[in-house]
């Protein structure tokens, strides 16, 4: 399996993003070529995308962002996708091992998500990986 950063916006990375985010959600339409270009160069976030194999069709992707506070510096995992068709093959437990490398190095204090509870088997996951549940309100301001 190799789990890479991607540094630019190929059309390999464009496809995969615009067959892989309906897999994720339908409240939002896949990403443009532009908005993939700016998370990319966005300084606080790191996208990081799956192969099952160094010249395979890229199944899996990941996002780490970073904010640093007065109380230091904090780390998110977002949008986790695995295609349909390569789920149970462990590319989500290697993103998201890589996403907790990545924060650390980094220096964060921690690392956060939220997950859909229908997402039954990436909660299982994020468990088993060692996140705890975090009983919080979480508030949420459309702009």
């Amino acid at each position: 399996m190799q789990i890479f950063r991607v540094a630019s916006v190929a059309d390999e990375i464009y496809q995969a993003f615009q067959d892989l985010i309906p897999q994720l959600t339908t409240n939002v339409p896949p990403p443009t070529r532009a908005e993939l270009e700016a998370l990319v160069a966005f300084e606080g976030s790191v996208l990081l995308a799956a192969r099952l194999s160094t010249e395979g069709k890229i199944v899996g992707a990941a996002t780490l962002s970073l904010v640093r506070t007065p109380t230091g510096v904090h780390a998110r995992l977002e949008d986790v996708v695995v295609d349909g068709a390569a789920r149970g093959q462990g590319v989500g437990v290697a993103l998201t091992e890589e996403v907790i490398r990545l924060a650390r190095e980094m220096g964060a204090n921690y690392l956060a998500l939220t997950s859909n509870p229908r997402r039954e088997a990436a909660n299982q996951l994020y468990q088993k990986l060692g996140f705890k549940r975090w009983e919080t309100n979480v508030y949420r301001f459309d702009l």
